[in-house]
């Protein structure tokens, strides 16, 4: 009896002996073949934040992965493709944000890149024009699509790289221009946002001849509560002309001056 047992462990060891230098042997095979594949195509993908409007396209993709088009990478051997340092160069382009590269067990190339989305175009004081990304990324602006965000001016840094304590001033304007491009009521009211020098901010609305004097982005959801609830309250009554200028900047309060008192205050 123990002799039989011992027969059956020895016949079952010799299978999965067999069995797995099966499986290593197909490995082996797989991995040859791989090494051997060549590249079928591209198949490039490109994926954003919120945003419908693409700001790069399948072609630029393609120039940045095959140098201009001096370059072929399809029916190139896949071992040969160094898919890391494509990936950098991808990286490198200011509208990427992120990309991955691979090959599918077809031989094809897949690219995937999320592009950078503005949230808020700026002027500076000596004319120059960029958009921001919400990681403050100054984005040149692009000839492949206008976007409709909330419009900055005055800005006082020019439009290079970034210059010690401007990150501040960029970090109000972008947490300033999503909350107004994320509310249908702010996005169409507030033509634009004034910088002033002492760099604070000033509403410039769409209905409307006043100012609204708005401090700085800090307290903001506070700040345009108070507004709503004076347009609501107050404006509703009175005519959005009433007043030249509101002050929401002190807190829990909106202050209206109206033309007249402006005038009386200057003499």
């Amino acid at each position: 009896m123990s002799i039989s047992n011992n027969i059956r462990k020895i016949l079952l060891l010799c299978a999965g002996i067999l069995t797995g230098g099966g499986v290593i042997v197909l490995l082996i095979a797989a991995v040859h073949s791989r090494s051997e594949q060549v590249c079928q195509g591209y198949e490039i993908t490109i994926a954003n934040e919120n945003s419908k409007q693409l700001f790069v396209d399948k072609n630029d993709i393609l120039n940045v992965i095959t140098a201009g088009k001096t370059t072929s990478l399809k029916n190139k051997a896949i071992k040969s493709i160094d898919l890391n340092r494509i990936e950098a160069r991808l990286k490198r382009e200011v509208w990427v944000n992120d990309a991955e590269l691979f090959f599918d067990n077809s031989g094809i190339l897949k690219i995937s890149v999320l592009q950078r989305v503005p949230v808020a175009r700026v002027f500076t004081s000596s004319g120059e024009s960029f958009y921001i990304d919400s990681n403050c990324k100054k984005l040149p602006v692009s000839v492949k699509s206008s976007a409709k965000l909330p419009v900055f001016t005055g800005y006082p840094f020019s439009n290079k790289k970034m210059l010690p304590g401007e990150r501040k001033l960029l970090n109000q304007v972008k947490q300033l221009g999503m909350y107004i491009a994320n509310d249908p009521f702010w996005m169409a009211q507030v033509a634009q946002v004034d910088i002033t020098p002492s760099r604070d901010f000033e509403l410039v609305p769409t209905v409307g001849n006043h100012i609204i004097e708005f401090g700085s982005a800090a307290e903001m959801v506070a700040k345009f509560d108070r507004l709503m609830t004076f347009y609501k309250q107050v404006l509703v009554k009175t005519g959005m002309d009433k007043y030249e200028k509101l002050k929401v900047q002190y807190t829990g309060q909106v202050i209206g001056v109206k033309a007249e008192e402006t005038t009386k205050n200057s003499n």
